[in-house]
């Protein structure tokens, strides 16, 4: 009896360390990738991390947030892979040493949201003459107003416009302070224009008056761009896992994964990798 106790000691003491060592395998095996929520929200990354998980074994765990606070949390080392949509941003964040290289990965487009009935005009403008046109007009717009990537390439449209924005704004911009999709339910209530990346666009399901007003013009370009944290500022990241990453995104068989995703039929992100960084 003594003897078959042990021997069953002994085997729940082997299937104890063998469940040890395959939990510490798996932590081994994933990183932390922090991302604008405009890819967690148009559901790439539910999409595309399952994909990545069977090609490579690595299991990737998202902190999805706007833009400032994905480098801010990556600039404490809280990430070992960026993924974001705000290029003058990324580029200062290389140029800090906060990661040794960006690699273009995938593009989409911003567009003007607006009400069908076009109060301002603009339908079919391009985005400068309509932005004018809505403010001079005074018409509804809702921005992100929350710092994020579509709230910075909205406030670079409007000085291509040759809109002080902060002096000019008045009732009719109005600040959501929120994600793309709660922005997006902020415009459809207010029957406000509203600048969107196309992804979120197509997954918004309840679209009310709502309509593109604008699109097409190359000003409306939204490229991502993906990063290495630095391992050498931030000891802890996981630098070869999270390259293996980043080089599978940017490979061909990751290209046609990121083309292969669609929201109704449509696809909402075109691969452009750049495997030389910059």
């Amino acid at each position: 009896m003594a003897v078959r106790r042990l021997t069953v000691a002994f085997s729940l003491l082997c299937g104890l360390v063998g469940a040890v060592a395959t939990t510490s395998s798996a932590e081994e095996r994933a990183i932390v990738l922090a991302a604008t929520t405009s890819t967690q929200e148009s559901g790439l990354l539910d999409y595309l991390l399952p994909v990545v998980r069977d090609k490579t074994g690595i299991e990737v765990t998202v902190i999805a947030r706007r833009s400032d606070e994905v480098l801010d949390g990556a600039r404490r080392g809280e990430a070992d892979v960026v993924l974001m949509h705000a290029r003058p941003q990324e580029e200062k964040f290389v140029a800090d040493g906060f990661a040794t290289k960006r690699y273009d990965v995938m593009y989409n487009d911003f567009v003007l949201i607006g009400p069908k009935s076009d109060p301002a005009g603009v339908k079919g403008k391009d985005i400068a003459t309509a932005l004018k046109a809505i403010e001079a007009k005074g018409a509804p717009f809702v921005t992100r107003g929350d710092r994020s990537g579509t709230h910075a390439a909205e406030l670079a449209l409007w000085i291509v416009a040759g809109i002080d924005i902060s002096s000019a704004k008045g009732a009719w911009y109005r600040e959501s302070g929120q994600g793309m999709t709660a922005a997006l339910d902020a415009a459809r209530k207010a029957n406000a224009y509203m600048l969107a990346d196309r992804a979120s666009w197509i997954s918004l399901r309840d679209r009310g008056d709502l309509d593109i007003i604008v699109e097409g013009d190359k000003r409306l370009l939204n490229q991502y761009g993906v990063m290495l944290v630095n391992p050498e500022k931030f000891p802890d990241v996981k630098k070869d896992l999270g390259q293996t990453f980043i080089n599978w995104l940017i490979s061909s068989e990751g290209q046609a994964a990121i083309a292969g995703y669609k929201v109704d039929g449509q696809q909402v992100f075109f691969p452009n990798a750049n495997k030389s960084g910059g």
